[in-house]
């Protein structure tokens, strides 16, 4: 199908298109309905755009988990599919998606390895410039066959044209034997569109070896953005522990040996490095490879450009100043209460003790940096502690506002035992996000649970040229939100702290979970708002004999904190729900279950919430964070408190509509539902009858039995013609109604197709602690 939006020509193969805001050259928050196409919605228009102004050459999607990104690719490749298709050829045009070497290396040794930082300290030792210098001055080391062989094409030509999923590049290096992994880092400055996690973007340490060459003409797109405040925060936080300070004071006394040992051999190195760090900063970092060690997590370019402070320019005297650092931490960390201090007067009281300044502080890490690529250290693992303190001492010392520093003498509220841990938390989303917002053309926040819009833009400091939340065409009533308030009994419900462990709450909870087992075909979904409060229930319902109700009609499975734990749950859930006996699957908000999985058609029939998901409140980094948000930003407590509970409990009910042809039954088990109904996103919101907003348990079950029947009769012609989905003639009358001078022509072949909606992957959001951390401590 084709159509235009004013002077833009957009190739579409599904029904429905949501206007974006590229041309007015601004960003934008978008609430879509989850399962509707939105991906695709996207990169058409995105894509029609790029070809159409060809300045906009490049497009960079951002997801969360490697299922969405991996889902993402398949969109796009089916797209130019389709464009070749109406075009009648092939576009010039290349699509990659980045993870990590663990899942894109071929070395068939490396490869064999399970962990994320074996797998890159040994493509490092195969791959590093020095490593090939040894090489050619005839010592004996091993290079890789398919880093190499990649240097025998042309930068700009390493893949054909086309649109390559993970697979997809994994059997074009296989049968090129280059790597894929250095293939899509290497062509990324010359891609039409590259997909990849939100860490290679927000995160700093990792964005400057990665996104560095991006040109501010890109068009940035975050999907799944509804926690992107989150992961802002969490690239610029870090916790320092007792052992990882022991390990860091061993990472800085191996730096002694090495520098010994490179003073008796190759002296000129080091000669050199100081005469570079006199210079500035700049000067290494304009020379720097693909692979490097993290090298400005956070430093602005003007002090790039200055010289590094004399104390810490000599290798010798540069660890010796860590040591010192180090051993001032382990001071602090002898605490018998907790200590909360700004950076300024952790600044004070260690100039005080121990006469470090604030400057040499700042240039920490990137002098770390210089000093591992100088000495040539493959098994940078050894070294990660240590670049934490580095990285610490460079954020400490350079941001005054934003942070804080919490030192708490326990690991949890319940330990006996001293297990000290300093914080150093972010407090202020913006931080991490605006170089984003400043350098680039169009940003584009995006999910299908993003209300209330307006917190958005609050949170991260930026304006927008649009901020619309798109409701869902139905041809039925395919999903059924119901807000239940009491029991049976008449007595209320609610995960209140007062009352939750109450004996006629948690049967109350317990009866709605058996009358949904009975009448939910196949599988359902339970969430619960914490894994303590999830452990209690389950506990307190063995005791009442509902589990072994529930077990009659359903499989019972629990998620866990341990993600291989919960695959295997995951995995035997689905092999329940398909070959009749049913699951019943219990969950936490905010864990891997509720954002990383779909659970479609007879994977989720209905998905009950149990409570109002709010965060631990007691929690000093989440107190800080309120009150940095209060004085701040002017966002009261309860206001953030209620909108974070509620994106995630919108979070949980989506996992049960991936697509127009799905049904499913949503239940908000929590009296406090009914005044808070208003804050969930408007797809959902507009689905709530008034008379579903206050019922008993009984009730609900009345109305979701009615539901089930409905949904069970086919329907007549399909029922989704010139509703849901749109033919060739319904774009012409629909032509007819749009009003005169807009300039909207619409032609096509008459194809209408819905929503995909596929099942997602299992798999954990993307983490930080494989790829990214080694990025971090990476020096080719």
């Amino acid at each position: 199908m084709k159509f235009f939006i004013d002077d833009l020509p957009v190739l579409f193969p599904y029904p429905r298109i949501y206007p974006g805001t590229l041309d007015a050259g601004g960003h934008c928050v978008l609430e879509m309905p989850s399962g509707t196409g939105k991906t695709v919605s996207l990169l058409s228009l995105i894509v029609a755009y790029q070809q159409h102004y060809p300045e906009h050459r490049k497009l960079v999607y951002c997801s969360r988990t490697m299922s969405e990104i991996e889902k993402a690719l398949a969109e796009l490749k089916a797209l130019m599919a389709f464009r070749a298709k109406e075009l009648g050829h092939a576009e010039e045009f290349r699509a990659l998606g980045l993870t990590s070497r663990k899942n894109l290396c071929l070395h068939p040794e490396v490869k064999r390895e399970k962990k994320g930082t074996v797998v890159d300290a040994r493509c490092r030792s195969l791959t590093a410039g020095f490593v090939k210098e040894k090489k050619e001055k005839g010592e004996d080391v091993e290079l890789c066959i398919y880093h190499e062989n990649l240097s025998l094409k042309e930068p700009h030509n390493l893949i054909p044209p086309g649109v390559y999923t993970f697979d997809g590049l994994l059997k074009y290096g296989e049968q090129e034997k280059t790597c894929p992994y250095f293939t899509a880092r290497r062509m990324m400055p010359h891609l039409n569109v590259i997909i990849y996690s939100y860490h290679y973007l927000l995160d700093p340490k990792i964005a400057e070896r990665v996104s560095k060459e991006l040109s501010k003409e890109c068009i940035v797109v975050f999907d799944e953005a509804h926690n992107i405040d989150n992961v802002c925060i969490e690239s610029l936080s870090l916790d320092i522990t007792e052992e990882s300070l022991r390990r860091a004071t061993r990472g800085a006394t191996n730096l002694e040996k090495k520098i010994t040992e490179m003073k008796a051999t190759d002296a000129e190195k080091l000669t050199n490095e100081y005469q570079k760090l006199v210079e500035g900063l700049q000067e290494i970092d304009d020379g720097r490879q693909e692979d490097s060690f993290m090298a400005n997590p956070v430093l602005p370019d003007d002090l790039l450009r200055e010289a590094v402070p004399g104390n810490i320019r000599r290798a010798e005297h540069f660890v010796a100043f860590l040591k010192r650092f180090v051993e001032y931490l382990k001071t602090r960390m002898k605490v018998l209460h907790v200590v909360s201090e700004t950076p300024a007067s952790f600044l004070q009281h260690l100039k005080d003790l121990t006469f470090i300044e604030r400057k040499p502080l700042r240039f920490c890490a990137e002098r770390l940096t210089s000093l591992v690529r100088t000495l040539e250290l493959t098994n940078v693992e050894d070294y990660l502690p240590l670049q934490d303190v580095a990285t610490f001492a460079t954020l400490v010392a350079t941001y005054e506002k934003g942070f804080l520093l919490i030192l708490e003498p326990f690991e949890s509220d319940t330990a006996t035992v001293p297990n000290p841990i300093l914080h150093f938390t972010c407090l202020d989303a913006s931080i991490a996000i605006k170089p984003v917002f400043d350098r680039f053309h169009s940003v584009v926040i995006t999910s299908g649970t993003i209300s209330p819009l307006e917190m958005y833009p609050k949170m991260l400091q930026f304006n927008t040229v649009v901020q619309e939340s798109y409701s869902m065409t139905l041809a039925r009533r395919s999903f059924l939100p119901l807000i239940v308030t009491r029991g049976s009994d008449q007595v209320h419900i609610s995960s209140r702290f007062e009352i939750r462990n109450d004996p006629s709450v948690v049967r109350n909870y317990g009866n709605l979970v058996i009358e949904f087992s009975k009448i939910t075909p196949d599988g359902m979904v339970v969430f619960f708002p914490s894994y303590l409060y999830m452990e209690s229930i389950i506990s307190m319902w063995q005791g009442m004999g509902i589990l072994d109700e529930v077990w009659k009609y359903k499989l019972i499975l629990v998620e866990t904190p341990d993600s291989q734990e919960t695959s295997l749950a995951l995995e035997t859930y689905r092999t329940a729900c398909c070959n009749g006996r049913g699951a019943v699957m219990l969950c936490v908000a905010r864990g891997k279950v509720s954002e990383g999985i779909d659970f479609d058609h007879q994977y989720g029939r209905a998905v009950l919430c149990i409570g109002v998901p709010f965060q631990y409140t007691e929690s000093r980094i989440l107190k800080a964070r309120l009150e940095f948000l209060r004085e701040t930003y002017r966002i009261r407590e309860n206001d953030f408190l209620s909108f974070d509970a509620m994106r995630h409990a919108a979070q949980c009910l989506g996992r049960v509509l991936r697509g127009k042809d799905d049904y499913g039954i949503m239940v908000l088990a929590d009296k406090r539902f009914t005044r808070k109904r208003t804050q969930l996103p408007q797809w959902i919101r507009e689905a709530i009858l008034e008379s579903e907003t206050n019922m008993s348990t009984d009730m609900t079950v009345a109305a979701a039995k009615k539901f089930l029947r409905t949904m069970a009769q086919p329907v007549e012609g399909g029922g989704k013609d010139g509703i849901s989905s749109w033919s060739y003639e319904d774009l012409r009358k629909h032509q007819k109604k749009v009003e005169a001078g807009e300039g909207r022509i619409y032609e096509g072949d008459g194809i209408g197709i819905e929503g995909t909606g596929e099942v997602g992957e299992n798999d954990d959001e993307y983490s930080v602690s494989d790829e990214e951390a080694y990025l971090a401590m990476d020096i080719s």
